[in-house]
């Protein structure tokens, strides 16, 4: 057994390795909804919507360490009732997501193929 993610029982293994494989997908989520500018809010109902829900305390570090990294630009508007900070890829980020889509893609065709052997 790997040590520190199999241990326990197997719900609580199973529970634990489906929380990393949703950790490698949530950067290229958050991406290609950015793609539009979003404040914080919109974009976690905007991936809710699509089957991908972030807790708060994940999506807003995220975010602030997108930014930091050059990958979001963002910008303050106020529209409605108070001013809210909206988010979208920068160029760097416009470039990162094109290159993570296309590595998503080939890494799902490959699965795919994986796992249809294994129902063959």
């Amino acid at each position: 057994m790997v040590r520190g993610i199999t241990q326990g029982t197997p719900a609580e293994g199973a529970a634990k390795l489906e929380l990393e494989l949703r950790r490698g997908v949530v950067v290229l989520a958050v991406l290609s909804r950015l793609r539009t500018a979003q404040y914080g809010y919109s974009l976690r109902k905007a991936l809710e919507e699509k089957g991908m829900p972030i807790e708060e305390g994940t999506l807003y570090p995220l975010i602030r360490r997108l930014e930091s990294q050059g990958l979001l630009a963002s910008e303050w508007r106020i529209e409605g009732a108070r001013p809210r900070r909206y988010y979208r890829l920068s160029e760097a980020g416009a470039t990162l997501y094109a290159q993570m889509k296309t590595n998503w893609q080939q890494l799902g065709e490959v699965m795919n193929h994986l796992l249809a052997e294994e129902e063959g």
